[in-house]
């Protein structure tokens, strides 16, 4: 199986800098050379502004938009090609051009999320205005007012989302905004280690499959605790260590179905000694290498066939 790499240097802040330089400090630290990857170079997008827009309630909307758009292109592209994607952002909307070009290879697609939060927030209902916030409500197609056009088809359904590690329940409940824990299958933190990471990442992936045969990965590196990674922009208490995550990313892969993988959510500004992006790398390299297997109980790798 061969992997090609895509950067997207998107910060849903509107900013320049922060996560935005994710992609070029993973390249940096040997990324393509440490899984064998081609690196298709950065995916371009409109200008960051951090503009909240008054219609929609998301900062920087038309750059959300553009890159939405352009990453689902050269991820159609990759996927044209024969290649397997492994999108780096960048923070977590990368996600929606991922499942756009998955959708629109596959005709249907399901999400397995790899996060420390839901992501579920109404966008006029999250206080930053961050499209971060809002990434999976936006892919479930749930209702927003003002919402620009390439943004309002909805991506997956809830029987098709996986959520493995939210810890933000707490959060959620008191800004007054509904979990979706009772719309999609979710498998907190502690879920996780108590059952065994990887015994509860291969069973939801399996399950998963049954519901949409090619699915996405999707890794916010949040999901880890402040220890194991300090370089993210909202730490918050409990979380995963890299064994842990590994566990579960490798279990999840090895069910087969996987079209993508997105990878989210790293401040190279908080990492001056680089020791977070090596770390980052090796962790890739070992879900690449446990993508690249063949799949347990003969499952396809590509369960479904193009939809065009």
């Amino acid at each position: 199986m061969a992997l090609s790499l895509a950067g997207v240097p998107f910060n849903s802040s509107g900013r320049e800098g922060g996560v935005a330089r994710a992609p070029g400090a993973l390249r940096a630290a040997g990324l393509a050379a440490r899984t064998g990857a081609t690196d298709t170079g950065g995916v371009a997008f409109a200008p960051l502004s951090p503009a909240r827009s008054p219609s929609s309630g998301l900062l920087a909307e038309e750059a959300l938009v553009s890159m939405v758009v352009a990453t689902r292109e050269v991820v159609s592209g990759i996927m044209a090609a024969g290649d397997s994607p492994i999108v780096l952002g960048g923070d977590c909307p990368v996600l929606l051009g991922g499942l756009a070009a998955a959708r629109q290879r596959h005709g249907t697609v399901g999400l397995l999320l790899v996060d420390g939060h839901q992501d579920a927030y109404p966008p006029h209902a999250s206080l930053s205005g961050e499209a971060a916030d809002c990434e999976v409500y936006l892919a479930l197609g749930l209702p927003t007012e003002g919402l620009p056009e390439p943004l309002r088809a909805p991506l997956v359904e809830p029987r098709q989302v996986t959520m493995l590690g939210p810890r933000d329940r707490a959060t959620i409940a008191r800004d007054g905004v509904a979990s979706l824990e009772d719309r999609v299958a979710l498998h907190s933190d502690v879920e996780l280690i108590v059952r065994g990471p990887g015994a509860v990442a291969g069973s939801a992936a399996r399950d998963l499959v049954e519901e949409a045969p090619v699915w996405w990965l999707h890794t916010d590196l949040d999901v880890l605790s402040t220890e194991a990674l300090g370089a993210v922009d909202y730490p918050q208490p409990g979380g995963l260590s890299w064994d842990q995550l590994t566990e579960v990313v490798t279990a999840a892969l090895r069910v087969g179905g996987c079209a993508g993988w997105s990878v989210t959510i790293y401040n190279p500004d908080l990492d001056p000694d680089g020791a977070a992006a090596r770390r980052i790398v090796e962790f890739v390299a070992e879900g690449a290498a446990a993508w690249s297997e063949p799949a347990r109980g003969g499952r396809p790798r590509a369960a479904r066939p193009d939809a065009s």
